[in-house]
Parts: C-alpha cells; structure tokens; sequence
C-alpha cells in the first residue's frame, strides 16, 4: 500500500474504521471517565503493580487477551489474532510523582484534569483504553490485516527505571517481538519523535569522618566538596555548543544536622545530548571534577580527609528513524489527511530502546493539552483529544495493512 494521503482517505472511508472514529466522538465522557480513575491510582516508578492490575482488568473487561509480564508490563492481544505478527502500541505505566491520595487528582471548573502524571502519562494510558474500546465495539476490524494491534501499558520509563520495561518487551530476537512500536508519551499532536536522545545517569558521593560544626573543625567536609565540583562542572560542561546537550543536578541528599560535619553526601546527575560522543565527554569531565574538588578539599583540611566516587545508574541508547522509512512515511501521510501540523524531533523516550536495535518505532502524543509535566501543578485538558485518538488509530492501521 503507498503511504500516502490517499490511502489514508480510502481507510478512513471503510464502513469499519468510520465507525471506530465515530466511537471517540461519542464515548468522550467515557474516555474521560478512564482517565481519572487511572491517574488516582499512585505508580511510580517501581511501584506500578497496583495500576498495571487495574489496565488488565480493563482490557478484559473490553474483550482483549491481557496479561502482566515477568517485567510487570500489562500486554494485551487480541484472542483470535495470536499466531500473527504484531504492531505495538505503547504507553507508559509509572509517573515522576504520585498522589498520596486519590483526591490529589481532581477536576478543574474548566474541564481540565490537575495532579501528578495526568499529563505524563495519563494521556497515553487513556488513549490505550480509548483505543481498546473502539476495536472492540467495532467488530471485524482490519480481521484480514497481515499483522496484529497489540497494546502495552508498560513499567519503568521514567528517571531510574531506566526504560527496564521496553528493553523486556524488546530483549529476545524472535517472533513474539513487535515488529514495530507507536509510543504515546504524553498529550498533544505538534510533533514526532523519530531521534532518540540518549542520555547517561550517575550518581556522585563524597565521604568524610564527619564530626562536630565546632570542635572537629578542620575535618574535610563532603558537602563542601561536593559543592565545589558542581560549580567546577557547571562551569566547564560544553552544553552551549552543538551538538545539543544538557546536564542537570536533580537531586542531593546527606548531612544529619546544621551543627553536624557531615559524613557523607551524595547528588543524582543526568546527561543528555543528541550525539553519544559529547555524552562521554561529560561523563569524563565530572569524574575529573569529583577528583579535582576532594583533593582542593583535603588540601585545606586539618583533620579527617574525604574520598570521591562516581558512579553509572542508568543509561539511554540513542537511535534515529530515518526520514523516508515507511513507518515516518504512514505518522506523516496521517497527519496530512488529518490537517496536523507536527514536526520531527529528538527526545529520550521508550522509543529509545527499539531505536537502538534496528526496530522502527516512534514517539507521539496522544491528543488534548497538558503541561507541567514532572511537577505538583501537572495539568491536561481533553480539548482536542479526539484528533490525536484518530491519528493514532488511523497510524496503527495503516501499519498492520502495509506490505
């Protein structure tokens, strides 16, 4: 089949797909419904169970073959298409932050929905359900397909989880494999991620003999140090050249009191750039600044000494999909059937994983508004939400009928 705009149009027009379209302008309140509910269930990351068990319950009460991994990924089939190839759909289960209750997630005068993760990545599990609902209201669909739709709700894209769920999914060359994967991450339709942007996580500690503020003074302080090689770093790292690269110091822990030395204090790091090379050359100059700042530390301490040590807690491959691959050939014919407007971009993903292997895949969102993903005012708005739940089916079936 050509990827092109008239094929899309020729799709759309079957009575079956229309029918599936159809079912995301009716059901809206349902989609809606999912939505909140889901989000009021916590699951960061690592602790995803208790949502991963509420999407099984729901693909089955929806007629798909659901099931929970040894990953913890929810993968559900459909029943009658198990010995067929397959396309996967994918979306996040874990949030950077979770409610502590379900009243965390509530819903605004305007329609919006406010808490932690409803937007990264509520809008990609609602679309799951959204999809699995309009297939199976909509019986016969694409029953002739060569390959099959298979919808994954899986485990561990976010910070330290370190894509663990997608590098199951893809781990074992062999024929349970998707042969492809459309990633939802988040709201919105503007853009198409086909560039993995790989990134490196360490975490960096600097221990000391610790001690009183006052009578142990002169004892190398690990805070001081630490703080030295931040600055050291920040200073020196090469991000404002090209490639694009960025660094960030999200988190520091330690120290027991403000009239306590402390005895140890560590700091989580993430580097990202779009070329792997610059990524090393980052990874060098903080082990050397780590070096660099104890030993400006020992140098002026009268007592105890302290020791640095940096060490590799994650890592993202990169990977790109070419422009003119078949499968960026059918997101871009879509989007001009549809009249979006979406550009290509470079982002770190659970795309990643496939990416780096050689499997097409590609990261979009899935429809509506949101934004302050990552942080306490987190919002989505469904305003639009239909179009991006058109593309993504309309996206997946042109994949499962291509040759």
């Amino acid at each position: 089949m050509p990827l092109v705009a008239g094929s899309v149009a020729d799709l759309a027009r079957t009575p079956e797909i229309r029918a599936a379209l159809d079912w995301f302008r009716r059901e809206r309140a349902w989609i809606n419904e999912q939505h909140l509910k889901l989000c009021r269930i916590p699951a960061p990351t690592f602790l995803e169970q208790e949502r991963a068990e509420w999407m099984t319950e729901r693909f089955r009460e929806l007629g798909w073959d659901a099931r929970v991994d040894r990953a913890g990924n929810v993968v559900a089939g459909l029943p009658e298409r198990r010995e067929r190839s397959t396309v996967a759909v994918t979306a996040h289960l874990d949030t950077v932050l979770a409610p502590r209750s379900p009243e965390d997630v509530t819903v605004s005068g305007d329609g919006r929905i406010l808490g932690p993760g409803v937007s990264d990545n509520g809008a990609g599990l609602a679309a799951l359900l959204a999809l699995a609902a309009a297939w199976n209201h909509t019986p016969g669909l694409l029953a002739e397909a060569p390959l099959a739709p298979l919808l994954i709700a899986n485990v561990g894209e976010e910070g330290e989880g370190n894509l663990c769920g997608m590098r199951y999914l893809c781990r074992n060359a062999n024929a349970s494999r998707p042969s492809a994967f459309l990633v939802l991450d988040g709201p919105n339709t503007d853009h198409i991620t086909n560039r993995a942007l790989a990134s490196r996580r360490f975490e960096v500690m600097v221990t000391g003999p610790g001690g009183h503020s006052w009578s142990d003074y002169g004892a190398g302080n690990p805070v001081h140090a630490l703080s030295r090689a931040i600055a050291d770093f920040t200073d020196a790292a090469p991000c404002e050249q090209a490639p694009r690269s960025s660094f960030n110091f999200g988190l520091i822990q330690g120290g027991t009191s403000i009239t306590c030395i402390p005895s140890e204090v560590r700091a989580k790091v993430d580097l990202r750039s779009e070329k792997s090379e610059r990524i090393d050359e980052m990874a060098s100059l903080l082990a050397a600044c780590m070096a660099k700042a104890a030993e400006a530390e020992n140098s002026r301490a009268t007592g105890g000494r302290v020791a640095a040590r940096v060490k590799e807690i994650g890592s993202r491959p990169g990977g790109e999909l070419a422009e003119g691959s078949p499968m960026l050939n059918c997101l871009l014919a879509v989007d001009a059937f549809l009249g979006v407007r979406s550009r290509l971009d470079c982002s770190s993903t659970d795309a990643n994983v496939p990416l780096s292997l050689g499997i097409p895949a590609i990261s979009i969102g899935a429809g509506g508004l949101g934004g302050g993903a990552h942080s306490a005012a987190e919002w989505f708005h469904p305003e639009n939400r239909e179009l991006g739940l058109r593309r993504i089916l309309l996206a997946l079936c042109l994949l499962l009928t291509a040759e």
